[in-house]
């Protein structure tokens, strides 16, 4: 068996927490893979840096943004929208590693949604006092597919909402190595990020990794 096929042979399943009808934590999936994909992230943000992109608004995001996949995410006074190259460069994003695709698909499988194929990967990068306002995930062309998201690195408190801006938010403490996987009905709930609280990990230094998963196109 090859490197990649045996990812995931020291196990990685978790029992899903039921977050909201439709979505759940799976404490823990990503931790026997987190140096792969903590190193198979280095390779992107060399290829591809992280930047701080600008909301139609005109404000500097916190969060550093970079992109893997045939499809990257980007915001601009234009708008948000996703791409099939790197406005920076103007070459192809980096290929999304099979490390990140055989974790989204098994995340999503855990989750509740099968055969799960990601064409696009957000990875976000926090500093202490980064954040992520609350928002919709709604630039996708497919909103029958789920969202997966990974957290390595520092702690950060995750909140997640409804379909209204003002609907109660359920906020969680998502630790290295937690997925959120959430599609269906949930699929267009708002959700954010409070600023992140300075702090150190051993393998990501004073930073969190963010991996989003998404069918984009």
């Amino acid at each position: 068996m090859n490197d990649q096929g045996s990812l995931f042979d020291s196990g990685c399943h978790a029992a899903a927490e039921r977050l909201t009808s439709g979505a759940v934590v799976l404490r823990g999936f990503a931790l026997s893979v987190a140096p792969t994909l903590l190193a198979d992230v280095e390779r992107i943000s060399r290829a591809a840096p992280f930047r701080h992109m600008e909301t139609p608004g005109g404000f500097r995001m916190s969060v550093g943004i970079t992109n893997c996949g045939a499809l990257g995410w980007v915001a601009d006074r234009r708008g948000y929208r996703y791409t099939r190259t790197d406005p920076i460069s103007g070459q192809p994003w980096p290929a999304m590693p099979a490390s990140f695709l055989e974790l989204a698909g098994r995340a999503a499988h855990e989750g509740g949604y099968p055969q799960f194929v990601p064409d696009a990967c957000l990875v976000n990068q926090y500093m202490p006092g980064a954040r992520v306002t609350p928002h919709q995930d709604r630039n996708e062309m497919d909103f029958s597919q789920p969202v997966v998201s990974v957290s390595l690195g520092l702690p950060a408190a995750f909140q997640f909402g409804g379909l209204e801006r003002t609907a109660a938010f359920v906020r969680l403490l998502l630790e290295h190595g937690d997925t959120v996987v959430w599609g269906g009905v949930s699929r267009l709930h708002y959700h954010g990020v409070l600023p992140v609280k300075p702090g150190s990990h051993r393998l990501t230094g004073s930073r969190r990794i963010n991996l989003s998963f998404r069918r984009a196109g």
